[in-house]
């Protein structure tokens, strides 16, 4: 294991350990180093690592503190590495997409209140095949993160959010425009709002997967 590494996993370590809890402060460089058998140079390193990936944060003149922690905060380097794919790798989140909202879409369907159906319903009352692709791309993602929302598990609210890339969402929405195919896409969005609304678990996960399918399908035919 690179010395850099063991850094991280032992900092890792005190974290998991309860050693370190969120928001607490790290001990002096110095003083940390020495109890963890490393450089001060590798104890940079390591920082500076998990600084990147939101797990600590370096305050210029003050110290390094242990971040909240929160699901949605350490997930923000995701969403960035999925802005940045633009090739075929695409595929793969979309299959990771498929595999995991229909399961938060069964999940809401059992939670969901009536506001949030109210919300759903609202997301959908200006949009036509006049609307903006900016627009098209505005609504698809509060839809779908309304959904997630319900189902009301921050850990997977989190995940499919990383994965929740406006760059590729404004890609399919330029497609569908031009393939005539919102009104197709947004009566799906309908459908869904409906099973959410009956409580039915299994349709809203099955109108969900056929729903990513579908847009899985028109982006491989596109690549």
């Amino acid at each position: 294991m690179a010395v850099t590494d063991e850094a991280i996993t032992k900092i890792k370590d005190m974290i998991i350990s309860g050693e370190l809890c969120a928001g607490d402060r790290l001990p002096p460089e110095k003083e940390l180093s020495e109890k963890l058998g490393l450089s001060r140079s590798s104890l940079r390193e390591a920082v500076k690592a998990l600084e990147i990936i939101r797990v600590l944060d370096v305050r210029r003149g003050d110290g390094t503190y242990v971040t909240s922690l929160e699901p949605k905060l350490l997930t923000e380097a995701m969403t960035f590495i999925v802005d940045l794919h633009q090739d075929e790798s695409i595929l793969d989140i979309f299959e990771v997409r498929r595999i995991l909202e229909p399961a938060a879409a069964a999940i809401a369907a059992t939670r969901i209140t009536p506001e949030q159906i109210a919300s759903l319903r609202a997301t959908m009352e200006t949009i036509d095949d006049a609307t903006s692709v900016e627009a098209l791309v505005e609504h698809d993602l509060i839809f779908h993160q309304l959904i997630t929302s319900a189902a009301d598990n921050s850990y997977l609210a989190s995940v499919l959010d990383a994965l929740s890339s406006s760059t590729v969402r404004a890609r399919i929405w330029r497609g569908l425009t031009q393939e005539k195919a919102v009104d197709r896409t947004l009566a799906e969005h309908t459908a869904i709002i409906e099973a959410l609304e009956r409580g039915d678990a299994d349709l809203a996960k099955s109108l969900l997967t056929v729903h990513i399918s579908a847009v899985e399908y028109w982006l491989r035919q596109a690549l």
